[in-house]
């Protein structure tokens, strides 16, 4: 094996040369090229899949095949299973993050050298971004938001990060030109994609921006469309917006941050009633305001002072009007972006001041009960959020009550510390404002009391009061004061603050909701932005792509209920930016396409693009057609029923043939992507689908959506060395291990783990199966020609019917992990099961041949290179297995199963019973241990039915099972207990007596549902019992080591509370002799 370069690498070496082989002949065959058929049918049907394309600002990885394998076990499954499948993988160059790597690049050799000599401090230490918790605002309901994904690298120098990604230092200077960048990594994930197997159409492939003139003229034609729909217009909006770069910041366009949106601030507007002491340098300056940014401006009647940081650098900032506002630096330059100075982008400091010389200024704060309030020391705000000054209110925060209490209490001296005086304090009762359900007039008094909190050193608490108070005070408070009393603060929250705001006594301001750097390295701030919008979230629009979501399979739940949780909060998206490569805003050339909206129809693209570019993914093959002579008429013709066009330079023959490619493999019939992109580029390519094709025929079927990987049950990094590149993973491990561990990483929405020791497994595996394989074909006429007649014979036979059903069922709900599992791992164990029971007989021959065909094609989608090799180079089958067809089988026996398991795990206990009955008893003092007994003969009792509450207990169980999923809700053993409680048994005993006798037997009878089926549930055994035991006595009296068996009937009784049930169908009574 090949775990780390040491050892004997002989098994990974063979699977290694499998893989070089049958790529080869892959290649050669064209095996993954497709076109639509002459008469435009196919027998079995088509199947259109595919992934978002990759960024190509470095090497693939362990994450990008991670989520890809989805989508090529599942085209690799429709192929064998005889579909005709469309895979086609281009990759994505649009944006900034290139551009501004390359730049980044070029301003390091200036400055350093080539190659360069990094000042040794900043070399070895990369700079880590300030973690900081999203704010949220209880009115806006928002799901969570994906992991900010540093795609970068976490080196301090971009030269650093491609040494890192293997990069030869001679080479590394080639990357101050962007274009570079798309000559270079494109190529790459093609190998590496072709190394690992993937069935990928590659004449389809090509690169995003204006460096391919057709898929240029492809988006220009998609946003013409949406303009003169009314879908594009220009407007100001806030957006996360990079100073540096000088344009707003998308995901894609951030090295951190990624999901983070504008958060909306009231920031309350406190006059400074006194410019003494550090504030005497603005008296006849302006109005001074501390301006404190609150999400909650309807508390303001509850104030009892505002909070300042000592040791924090506050500044006084000039605003509009003759105002001037104190607040930290970072605030400040927020609002300069934002119409709300002077000069945009240049926050006027008119003086700087520490905190510290802030305590105790007073100010008048609007609703605010006291005619003046007073600045108080808080040790624990942080200057990176708001404002830096913050509102008291003490009634309902309950950090501000707490705090409040330390310093009138003079806790850890905070009042001699910072100088606050008694009558900056004492005075200032809690105020209560509004009345919450549960927690009275003064929540963070009460839930503070119920806490035991003692100080504000007890952040957990602190956090978790918090937690209890502060959206059910939102949803659930009603106010008790001021003119909207009686009403629900849900209600008046958007009342008051527009109040307060047109009445100046407050300011909206947005800064983002944590920290986001964009990969220019530049910390970005929220602007109000006139520029380009695609208006997602238009009420009829809206509606029309929820119809779309309706109809698609999201295969689960949860994925549906985050798209329609992204429909429910997405509006206007930003659609130009001034900087990075792409493809020009149509009509304002001026701008760019961002890298989210050249990438949600491109899907149609691939359906034609082997027409256009000629296998050349850069477009620079212009032989077939000019990129010129693509006009709007000419892709309305391919791709949405438009008259053919009059006037065109493109043979009509070739139009033909470009609409009815389109028209075959449109819609596509699934797309796998990561779950981040939900949010983003999944929901807006189901917005441009509903715009661009009102057709709902082709609106896309299916989204499969995954959590991110971990290695090695640790989160990837380069900084740490957890970190693996596809590259790395199949010279290290071979391709087909690599998708075996792929798949065996897991299903679902939550983050899977790729194991490398389930890689070295894998290789362990397979060729320890070549070799069996190869060890079979020969001694094959050793073996027994007869017909399947014997029990173990007809249960091998039945578990490979078994793994056929499941397997496919599996394949086809995309449960990749379940399907390695039934299909191998289930099936490779019946076989070793099977070759144990024949201990004195030859294993049949039409069994191993069977078994060989069905688990080569099983696992076919898995290890295509080694499935492939057994199938045309040992199997002799001719032509390639990887289309060979699903193998057939009838349907299953699970009767027949059970009883199979029943006899392996009866037969283990019957034997672990005699084994201790025949242990020799323990010594004694001075006396010897009694001899050991030996049992010879053994009496089975067999229960003939479960007595009525353990039937009630499979019914119920039986009516929350799934059997396509083999799952049971959450809730079943509530539902278990309730029906049963209602049996004539069970009616008279207590609750804790119901749960102590029918838990157990639940519990097991649940496990077993999972394991084996449906049948585990049934009320009538799905086998005779009595006389399966008596047709493997002889089986099971060899196995055990006892001469003769006897089997009888056991009578059952009912047994209450107290009363132990140890004898039931399938769990027969034993007494040895």
């Amino acid at each position: 094996m090949a775990a780390s370069g040491e050892g004997n690498t002989s098994r990974r070496d063979l699977l290694l040369e499998i893989q070089n082989a049958r790529q080869k002949e892959w290649e050669s065959k064209k095996a993954f090229e497709v076109d639509v058929p002459a008469d435009g049918k196919c027998v079995n049907g088509k199947f259109f899949g595919n992934f978002p394309y990759p960024y190509m600002n470095g090497l693939l990885h362990l994450g990008h095949a991670f989520s890809l394998s989805k989508l090529e076990f599942s085209a690799a499954f429709e192929r064998l299973r005889g579909k005709h499948v469309l895979f086609p993988q281009a990759f994505h160059c649009t944006g900034m993050p290139i551009k501004a790597c390359a730049d980044k690049l070029d301003r390091e050799i200036e400055k350093y050298g080539n190659p360069p000599q990094f000042p040794k401090e900043e070399a070895e230490a990369a700079p880590k971004a300030e973690e900081e918790k999203e704010v949220k605002d209880p009115s806006k309901f928002k799901g969570k938001k994906s992991k900010a994904t540093a795609k970068s690298g976490t080196a301090s120098y971009q030269w650093q990060i491609l040494e890192m990604s293997g990069i030869p230092t001679e080479e590394i200077g080639q990357f101050r030109d962007a274009h570079h960048w798309l000559q270079y990594f494109p190529g790459k994930a093609i190998d590496h994609l072709k190394q690992l197997g993937c069935g990928v159409d590659w004449r389809r492939s090509f690169i995003t921006t204006d460096v391919n003139p057709y898929y240029d003229r492809f988006i220009g034609w998609q946003f013409r469309k949406l303009y003169a729909q009314g879908r594009v217009i220009k407007d100001k909006r806030y957006a996360v917006y990079s100073p540096l770069d000088g344009q707003p910041c998308a995901d894609h366009d951030r090295s951190s941050g990624e999901g983070v949106l504008p958060q909306e601030y009231t920031l309350i507007k406190m006059k400074a009633l006194d410019l003494t002491g550090a504030l005497a340098p603005l008296a006849g300056k302006g109005r001074v305001f501390f301006v404190a940014g609150t999400l909650r401006p309807e508390t303001m009647y509850g104030q009892t002072n505002f909070w300042l940081l000592p040791n924090g650098e506050y500044g006084a900032y000039r605003g509009l009007n003759d105002e001037i506002y104190i607040m930290a630096e970072r605030s400040a330059l927020n609002m300069s972006y934002q119409e709300l100075t002077p000069v945009r982008g240049e926050p006027e400091c008119l003086l700087k001041v520490k905190g510290q010389d802030l305590i105790g200024a007073p100010v008048k704060s609007p609703n605010c009960a006291h005619e003046r309030i007073y600045g108080l020391p808080l040790l624990t705000i942080k200057m990176g959020k708001g404002t830096g000054v913050v509102t008291s209110v003490p009634s309902d925060a309950p950090d501000d009550y707490i705090a409040l209490r330390d310093l009138k209490e003079n806790k850890d001296k905070l009042k001699d510390k910072h100088g606050v005086k008694d009558e900056w304090v004492m005075p200032f009762d809690v105020i209560p404002i509004i009345e919450i359900e549960g927690f009275g007039n003064m929540a963070a008094v009460s839930v503070s009391k119920e806490l035991k909190i003692k100080s504000q050193h007890d952040a957990a608490k602190l956090a978790l009061a918090k937690e209890k108070t502060y959206l059910k005070g939102f949803t659930h408070g009603v106010m008790i004061v001021g003119e909207y009393a009686g009403k629900k603060v849900s209600e008046v929250k958007p009342i008051i603050k527009n109040a307060m705001v047109a009445s100046g006594e407050a300011i909206l301001y947005n800064e983002p909701e944590s920290k986001v750097m964009s990969r220019s390295g530049d910390e970005c701030v929220v602007a109000l932005t006139d520029q380009w919008y695609i208006t997602y979230g238009e009420e009829e629009w809206a509606k029309l792509t929820k119809e779309c979501l309706d109809e698609m399979d999201t295969h689960g739940s949860e994925a549906r209920a985050n798209f329609e949780h992204t429909l429910g909060w997405l509006e206007k998206w930003a659609v130009s930016r001034a900087y990075g490569l792409g493809t020009r805003v149509p009509w304002d050339p001026e701008y760019l396409v961002e890298s989210l909206s050249d990438s949600t129809i491109y899907m149609a693209y691939y359906t034609i693009a082997h027409f256009l570019q000629n296998g050349d993914m850069y477009g620079k093959d212009t032989s077939l057609v000019n990129p010129e002579d693509l006009t709007d008429e000419v892709w309305d013709y391919v791709f949405c029923d438009g008259a053919l066009p009059a006037e065109t330079k493109i043979p009509i023959e070739k139009l033909e043939a470009m609409h009815r490619e389109f028209e075959y493999w449109y819609p596509f019939d699934i797309r796998v992507s990561g779950k981040d992109l939900i949010q983003n580029h999944l929901t807006f390519c189901l917005y441009n689908h509903t715009a661009i094709w009102p057709d709902k025929s082709k609106w896309p079927k299916a989204f499969r959506t995954n959590g991110h990987i971990m290695l090695n049950a640790a989160k990837m990094s380069k900084q740490t060395g957890n970190f693996l590149t596809l590259e790395q993973g199949i010279a290290k491990y071979s391709s087909d291990a690599i998708r075996v561990a792929l798949a065996d990483a897991g299903d679902g929405m939550d983050d899977a783990n790729f194991e490398e020791t389930s890689a070295n497994a894998a290789i362990l595996r397979l060729t320890k199966e070549i070799a069996w394989v190869e060890e079979s074909i020969a001694n094959v006429g050793s073996l027994d020609q007869g017909p399947v007649s014997t029990f173990f014979e007809r249960v091998f036979e039945n578990e490979i019917n078994i793994a056929v059903h499941r397997t496919k069922a599996a394949f086809e709900r995309m449960m990749f992990r379940e399907a390695l599992k039934t299909g191998w791992y289930d099936l490779m164990n019946a076989r070793d099961t099977y070759r144990f029971s024949c201990k004195e007989k030859m294993l049949n021959r039409h069994l191993v041949e069977r078994y060989i065909e069905v688990s080569t094609l099983l696992l076919m989608p898995f290890a295509p290179h080694t499935m492939d090799h057994i199938w045309v180079n040992m199997l002799k089958k001719g032509s390639s297995g990887l289309t060979a067809g699903w193998p057939e089988a009838p349907q299953p026996d699970y009767g027949l199963q059970h009883a199979a398991t029943f006899i392996e795990e009866f037969v283990s206990a019957l034997r672990n019973s005699k084994r201790k009955k025949e242990a020799p008893g323990k010594a004694k003092k001075g006396v010897a241990p009694p001899p050991a007994k030996t049992f010879t003969k053994v009496t089975i009792r067999v229960a003939p039915c479960f007595i009525s509450w353990q039937a009630a207990t499979l019914e119920a169980l039986s009516s929350k099972f799934d059997p396509e999923s083999r799952t049971f809700p959450e809730d079943v053993f509530k539902t278990v207990l309730s029906e049963v409680a209602t049996n004539p048994a069970a009616s008279q005993w207590s609750e804790k007596d119901l749960k102590k006798m029918i838990m157990p037997f639940a519990k097991y009878r649940k496990e077993k549902a999972i394991e084996g089926g449906a049948g585990a549930l049934g009320v009538t055994p799905p086998f005779d019992e009595k006389e399966l035991l008596s047709e493997l006595s002889g089986y099971i009296t060899a196995s055990v080591g006892l001469d003769s068996i006897e089997i009888g009937d056991y009578e059952n009784q009912e047994a209450g509370p107290g009363g132990k049930i140890d004898v039931y169908p399938g769990n027969p009574q034993m007494e040895f002799s």
